[in-house]
């Protein structure tokens, strides 16, 4: 089996550590060895949250850059920065939701133009799925749901090496049972969204 690195990343409080503990579990469901760590940068004030998860045979779970062979961003900026992690085959899943930081909200920063800003990232990419998660997550019944909605997303592209079915498993696992209905709801959106 051939090692896949990915790199998560998102805005704290989007549920960044969830889904990634989701997928080492659907790997422990598939058999997949699977190797995590995460960074929590003032992740309680809104701060990035990166995952590094490697499945298959490897020592380490640095992925250096220009070695994931997938980026999930839940927000776009955050993916735009973590684009140096990227080669040009690189697949990269974004939410197309913005959440901007407060430099923002008080006039002392200027967020990057969405269409620029996908662009770019096709750019310098193999390929890129852009969605609107948070519109699909309130869908799905459930606005913070918008993690599901991107697992269901990376999962479609079939690079990780398990199934659909397997990250459902995971998820009866991990998520609470009150949001397992509308969890499984908005990853099947995820899903549908990512095949077309």
């Amino acid at each position: 089996m051939d090692t896949k690195r990915l790199i998560i990343v998102a805005v704290g409080g989007q549920g960044n550590l969830l889904a990634s503990s989701v997928l080492g579990e659907a790997a422990l469901v598939a058999g997949v060895p699977v190797r995590m760590s995460e960074i929590h940068g003032m992740a309680q004030r809104g701060g990035v949250v990166e995952s590094a998860i490697v499945f298959g045979e490897a020592k380490s779970t640095i992925i250096a850059d220009g070695e994931a062979d997938v980026l999930l961003g839940f927000e776009p900026s955050e993916t735009l920065r973590a684009l140096n992690k990227c080669h040009a085959g690189t697949v990269v899943i974004t939410n197309t939701a913005p959440l901007p930081p407060f430099t923002v909200a008080i006039g002392k920063g200027v967020y990057p133009d969405l269409d620029q800003l996908q662009d770019l990232i096709q750019s310098k990419t193999e390929r890129l799925i852009a969605l609107d998660a948070v519109a699909l997550a309130k869908e799905a019944g459930n606005v913070l749901a918008v993690n599901m909605v991107l697992l269901g997303s990376l999962i479609q592209i079939g690079i990780l090496p398990f199934s659909a079915d397997d990250v459902k498993t995971a998820m009866q696992n991990k998520t609470k049972k009150a949001f397992l209905a509308s969890n499984l709801k908005a990853f099947d959106l995820g899903y549908q969204a990512a095949a077309g």
